[in-house]
């Protein structure tokens, strides 16, 4: 009997031995089939405010430019695709005919000058002395000629008047003292003629003052029409309007332009600053002004984000399409943004707003649905989540939707996760 027990006990010890051994081969075949995951949780942060609208580049200026004179073309230094500076010529027309015209009007202009001259020296007028008739020589001398017969006519007058005391006294006859009455009317006779012809001569010398402003008009006319020559010239010689790049140059040396209608001699285009026009849904009109910063990509630039400023704000609102237009400039130095290029932008509102983020790693692209996914996870299970995701920052993208921002994500091996996978994380 004890021999019996003694075997049923050390059964029993082999049984119970053969089980704990079972089950923890159990515990490590289980936790050998669990799928090792890294794992980072999703993190909040407060970004800018925004909203996303699209549109294109446009050039801040534009220019056809057309000549101011017809001609026919001799040169056309630039082509389309080059850079020009404000003042470089960008087409040339045949210019003799300007330049023999300005020969015409200077040689007029040095006869202008002569006659000028010529008229001041006959009235008197040299340097910058001002007009005095007196000063002028016909009047000078006729001025002295009056002025000797009134000291004449003077003399005759006192001897006229002594000779006609001595009559009184009887010292001298009747007759001598006719004949010096007779000289005191001739001497008054003359005084009158001179002071006649000092007259004239002063008129004579107003007169040719007149002339000189007639020379000086005729002068001025010559000035404006050397100006007038001197621009046509300078007109041949069509200048780029300020800087920017030549789009189009559609004529040719050989060609004549005409001014009706204006032929078109080339178009260059602004692009140190451009232009991004945005339809906005009415539903933003009280959200946006002019100073707010607007952020856009292009897809010749994938990596790049350009910053620019709204400067306008069109207060229209299109009836049927119930949107408005924003304009936004950006300063373009280098020439990387090009008018015409489409545009996602970013206008970034007052004020900032929770978003959620999460390792790029953790991010995966379904090409199957075109659609963006990530595992979580939560008490060593992966559960897989769709999600929208948003701008990229760094090693993080942002998740508009499909997570609360309590969760765990999977940032590695998710091609070996499903939903529903048992994961244990750390290395």
């Amino acid at each position: 009997m004890i021999r019996i027990a003694t075997a049923l006990i050390l059964a029993a010890l082999l049984f119970a031995t053969a089980c704990s051994k079972s089950k923890e081969a159990e515990t490590v075949q289980a936790a050998s089939q669990k799928i090792a995951v890294s794992a980072a949780p999703v993190v909040t942060r407060t970004v800018p405010a925004a909203f996303a609208e699209t549109g294109s580049f446009i050039a801040d200026e534009t220019s056809d430019i057309a000549p101011l004179v017809a001609g026919r073309v001799i040169a056309t230094p630039v082509n389309a695709g080059d850079f020009v500076r404000q003042g470089q010529v960008i087409c040339e027309l045949d210019h003799r005919d300007a330049e023999l015209r300005l020969a015409q009007i200077g040689a007029q202009l040095d006869e202008a000058n002569a006659g000028l001259r010529q008229t001041r020296s006959r009235i008197g007028l040299n340097g910058g002395s001002g007009f005095d008739p007196n000063k002028v020589p016909e009047a000078a001398a006729a001025r002295a000629n009056y002025e000797s017969a009134m000291a004449q006519a003077k003399l005759a007058a006192a001897d006229a008047q002594r000779y006609a005391n001595l009559v009184a006294t009887g010292d001298v006859s009747k007759s001598a003292y006719e004949k010096v009455r007779t000289q005191q009317e001739t001497a008054d006779a003359q005084v009158n003629a001179a002071r006649q012809n000092y007259e004239a001569a002063l008129n004579a010398a107003r007169q040719g003052y007149g002339a000189v402003e007639t020379s000086q008009a005729t002068l001025e006319g010559a000035r404006t029409q050397l100006a007038q020559a001197q621009k046509a010239l300078a007109d041949t010689m069509i200048r780029a309007p300020f800087d920017g790049y030549i789009t189009a140059r559609p004529v040719a040396a050989g060609e004549y332009v005409a001014l009706t209608p204006p032929t078109k001699i080339a178009t260059i285009v602004r692009v140190g600053t451009l232009k991004l026009d945005l339809q906005t849904p009415e539903q933003r009109a009280s959200q946006v002004h002019a100073g707010m910063t607007v952020e856009a990509h292009v897809a010749a630039y994938p990596d790049r984000v350009f910053t620019g400023k709204v400067t306008a704000v069109n207060p229209s609102v299109d009836p049927s399409s119930r949107v408005f237009i924003l304009e936004a400039k950006f300063d373009n130095p280098a020439g990387d943004l090009r008018p015409g290029m489409f545009a996602a932008g970013k206008v970034l509102l007052e004020g900032g707003e929770k978003a959620l983020f999460v390792d790029r790693n953790a991010v995966i692209h379904d090409r199957t649905t075109d659609s963006y996914q990530v595992f979580t996870v939560s008490g060593g299970v992966a559960r897989l989540r769709v999600v929208v995701t948003g701008d990229a920052d760094g090693d993080s993208i942002r998740i508009v939707s499909g997570l609360s921002g309590n969760e765990t994500v999977a940032t590695s091996h998710q091609s070996e996760l499903y939903d529903g996978a048992q994961v244990r994380t750390g290395s």
